[in-house]
């Protein structure tokens, strides 16, 4: 049974209590991989005192939702979960959760990369940081479509 879980919301989430929600009772998996991100309190500049991330409602859902069906055909997936904040965040506050759930552990590690690498390049976010010398929108990064391109011949 496959059990896919995407949201985008306001509201803090608990890893663990997430983790929990896609393995409880199963005994089809194997191996469950999870990413959280955090609000760090540098980037491009120091001293970040908050992140505020907006959307694009309904789109950004369907990128998430296109992003974790590319990974259910490249691999045996038992499950998965994207949970993605919106609003305005502290440093050390959770930013985004990927869970994976496969019968084996490199299915489980290798979608949890990929859903990581292509939701930091195709899902519709908008990132501003805001730091004690004022507020700036983060731009694209380099790494970050050179990561999403390794998934290309693969």
């Amino acid at each position: 049974m496959n059990q896919r879980f995407i949201r985008v919301q306001r509201e803090s989430f608990d890893t663990g209590k997430e983790v929990q929600l896609l393995a409880d009772q199963r005994t089809d998996i194997g191996a469950v991989v999870s990413f959280t991100g955090y609000v760090r309190d540098f980037n491009e500049k120091p001293e970040v005192t908050a992140l505020t991330l907006e959307h694009y409602p309904g789109m950004t859902e369907q990128a998430l939702e296109q992003i974790a069906l590319e990974a259910e055909k490249r691999w045996e997936l038992k499950g998965l979960r994207i949970l993605h904040r919106i609003g305005r965040m502290e440093p050390g506050d959770p930013i985004v959760l990927v869970v994976t759930a496969s019968a084996h552990r490199q299915d489980a590690f290798d979608a949890c990369n990929f859903i990581m690498d292509f939701l930091k390049t195709r899902a519709p976010f908008w990132k501003k940081e805001h730091t004690t010398s004022g507020d700036y929108w983060v731009s694209s990064r380099t790494s970050d479509a050179q990561a999403a391109a390794r998934w290309e011949n693969n």
